[in-house]
């Protein structure tokens, strides 16, 4: 394979995409599937930006089984190219987008328990198991949770999950915009006697908690009615104690419009990268973010859990 001179190098770097690629290429070996997911741009368009780049010496590539796989040519070989990928670092709009894409590309792959979760979701509740439902499976999980948890339930609806929680834990404050819902959770824990469960009306960016409060966060179907899902997320760091974590059950990203209408869904899901990059600015470490389900019917959504833990 030959090595570009440098004016086939200044034509080809001339392209924000061909240099987005080589900035990708140039952190991590990815095949065209993944850096499809990354960039969100078809299969056609970035294999003819890598047959040039490949041609001119800049990627190399390699088969394993189906897939093939390219990162960028070593860079000693190409000393000409270092001082403009360090500016289009700088200077592209969506590189750190990319960054954060790409993080949770290479976890995807190196996430084997990835494909056990899919199928274990989708197999869930297709047929009759004597004694297994999903509230049965979540009074089982939630024993996990440690008694003395103080949990916040932002976007709580009705607070099923708060209701839940509240047999196990101190204390739950269950958060919600809507008076009837406040108004009817607060009914059922009186009926209940959950003592220690209290509904408060507000917003899931602005919830009326006081900070550094909780010890578990939790937005259940919940982030896709946000107006601005990022300060949700830096909200639920602000209430969160040190070592608390952050628990997010949404939609992954979608294109059934009709959910604007049917459910006044504000965001029709979030993809992956999104997630972690709010995330990562609110200041949560040990993020991880995984789609763990997908519905059989039509239009097939799928199910993202999202979890940080505040530093």
């Amino acid at each position: 394979m030959r090595t570009a001179n440098l004016v086939e190098c200044l034509a080809l770097l001339g392209d924000s995409t061909r240099l987005r690629l080589l900035l990708l290429l140039g952190e991590e070996e990815l095949s065209v599937v993944e850096l499809q997911e990354i960039l969100g741009m078809g299969q056609s368009r970035i294999s003819n930006h890598l047959a040039q780049l490949r041609q001119a010496g800049l990627v190399r590539d390699r088969r394993s089984g189906k897939n093939i796989y390219y990162v960028i040519e070593e860079r000693e070989k190409l000393p000409e190219i270092d001082p403009i990928l360090k500016a289009a670092q700088k200077e592209i709009p969506e590189a750190a987008h990319d960054r954060t894409a790409l993080k949770v590309a290479v976890k995807k792959r190196n996430d084997r328990t990835r494909d056990y979760f899919n199928k274990l979701a989708g197999k869930f509740g297709r047929t009759h198991c004597p004694g297994r439902t999903w509230e049965a499976v979540a009074h089982f999980l939630f024993l996990l949770v440690p008694p003395s948890t103080v949990v916040a339930d932002i976007g709580a609806g009705e607070g099923t999950l708060a209701q839940l929680l509240a047999k196990r834990v101190r204390k739950v404050i269950a958060v919600d915009n809507s008076e009837k819902m406040v108004e009817f959770g607060s009914k059922l824990a009186r009926e209940h006697e959950l003592k220690n469960l209290e509904y408060r009306l507000g917003e899931i960016e602005e919830p009326p908690i006081e900070p550094a409060s909780v010890d578990l966060v939790l937005l259940s179907q919940a982030l896709h009615h946000a107006e601005r899902p990022a300060k949700a997320m830096t909200s639920a760091h602000r209430l969160l104690k040190k070592g608390g974590r952050i628990v997010i059950l949404d939609l992954l990203q979608h294109q059934f419009e009709e959910a604007r209408e049917l459910y006044a869904d504000r965001w029709l899901g979030f993809g992956e990268a999104d997630l972690h990059g709010w995330l990562e600015k609110a200041g949560f470490n040990d993020i991880e973010v995984m789609t763990v389900a997908r519905e059989a019917q039509p239009p097939h959504l799928q199910t993202v859990l999202a979890t940080g833990v505040k530093g």
